[in-house]
């Protein structure tokens, strides 16, 4: 059964355009007034989907078309589709970028492209910029461009009169307040901020004076979208039935995506959090996953935390299994340096040390070939592991159809360990045998 319901996925030509923002506000200005929204994140990222939770008070899901799969994004749309009153779904880098681009999702789906444009340094090439995203890829489904980082009435002006053709959604003027902060891997956490709210209803107020932010349900109804219904899926094996999952889950451990949660838990595992940062012991269980995030921001707390060590320590001693990945993995070498050059002494689980770079170190898609199936997933890190135990050869990298070296596996008994970040749905059975142990 197709469902309608209003969608519009928030693009933009580059990354630093500002659609984060504009994403998360929208989502906010009509969360506020009672409607109910949905906020989804094209792409693999982590960090953009607290600021949009924040934003709809709802979980926020990644949708693409090769790490989650088309018909698994159909899916989750069209289950929040059923409950919602608008979907935003905010892009991925620049509209065209990456294989698959957030182009690709939106003409594969049918979503509408709003497109914002930081005009901050630009008048008449504005409008040039604008016909060409809309324009570039025939069919594109099209909502408008809304101008970002503005800097006076006369300035907007002058941007929408420099469009030939197109809907000019209006201009958000530019506001220091209206910015999110950032660091090295992206935005900081939501969490994090004790303002943060406030900063998101800052800046609904200001979307709110735009013919965007004017728009009521009646005229978001020209956004509406026909969601299929999917085919009906098997139950998951209950592969985890009876076993308790232990996984990291604090300021250092944050990186964890929503939906690999639901999918633990569909395979019958019961799901426990504990904190690394504040020390606490591994709780009962019957295998751990270690996330990623920022231990780096962490180092001097993290080894500190000998409780915590100790019942990890005792844990992979009993061959019970740990799944570590990216910041999961660096605190289990011995030693981490920090970008300003101090060096801690963590865990020691692992031999060798982690370094942090000023660059980045590795980005791209990725997936990690088990004997149970293939994960898909990404690789987006700063560091190096410097190491004397040989990787285990499992991982392809894939960009554009291209086979490569991908991250290194490391396996030390039940525990494994890589820069691969997995998306758990991509492959149930392979995520079930990791949280099994490497021989099952």
């Amino acid at each position: 059964m197709k469902r309608l319901c209003p969608a519009i996925l928030v693009a933009a030509p580059a990354s630093g355009q500002g659609k984060t923002t504009v994403a998360a506000a929208l989502a906010r200005l009509h969360a506020r007034t009672g409607r109910r929204v949905r906020a989804f994140k094209c792409g693999p990222d982590f960090l953009d989907p607290h600021w949009l939770a924040l934003a709809s008070g709802q979980p926020v899901h990644n949708v693409d078309l090769w790490m989650t799969g088309e018909d698994d994004a159909r899916a989750r749309l069209h289950a929040a589709a059923l409950e919602s009153d608008l979907i935003v779904i905010e892009g991925v880098m620049g509209l065209f970028d990456g294989e698959p681009s957030a182009a690709d999702l939106a003409q594969r789906l049918g979503l509408p492209v709003l497109a914002v444009i930081d005009a901050s340094a630009m008048a008449g090439t504005f409008g040039a910029l604008a016909f060409g995203l809309q324009h570039f890829r025939p069919g594109l489904p099209w909502a408008g461009v809304l101008a970002n980082r503005v800097a006076s009435e006369g300035h907007a002006k002058m941007l929408e009169d420099a469009l030939a053709g197109g809907a000019f959604l209006g201009a958000v003027m530019r506001d220091p307040a209206f910015t999110l902060p950032e660091r090295h891997l992206g935005l900081a956490l939501a969490a994090e901020l004790p303002d943060a709210l406030s900063r998101l209803d800052t800046v609904a107020d200001a979307l709110a004076r735009t013919p965007l932010g004017a728009m009521d349900g009646a005229a978001l109804s020209r956004w509406a979208v026909p969601f299929d219904a999917p085919a009906p899926r098997a139950a998951l094996p209950p592969l985890l039935a009876g076993r308790t999952v232990a996984v990291a889950n604090d300021a250092a451990f944050c990186f964890i995506y929503p939906a690999n949660l639901d999918v633990l838990r569909s395979l019958g595992a019961e799901v426990v959090f504990f904190s690394p940062l504040s020390d606490e012991p591994l709780p009962a269980c019957d295998a751990a996953w270690l996330p990623g995030g920022y231990p780096e921001l962490h180092a001097a707390a993290l080894s500190r935390s000998a409780r915590c060590l100790s019942s990890l320590r005792a844990h992979v001693q009993a061959g019970r299994p740990v799944w570590a990945e990216c910041g999961g993995m660096m605190p289990l070498f011995e030693q981490l340096t920090t970008s300003d050059g101090q060096t801690h002494a963590l865990w020691g689980l692992l031999p060798g040390r982690v370094v942090m770079q000023q660059r980045l170190a590795a980005l791209g898609p990725q997936q990690l070939t088990l004997p149970a199936g293939v994960l898909r997933g990404h690789t987006f890190h700063y560091s190096r592991c410097e190491s004397s135990m040989e990787p285990v050869d499992c991982t392809v990298s894939v960009r554009g159809g291209a086979r490569a070296r991908g991250e290194a596996v490391y396996r030390s008994g039940a525990l494994q360990a890589s820069y691969f970040h997995a998306w758990f749905a991509s492959s149930p059975e392979a995520t079930a045998s990791l949280f099994l142990g490497p021989d099952r």
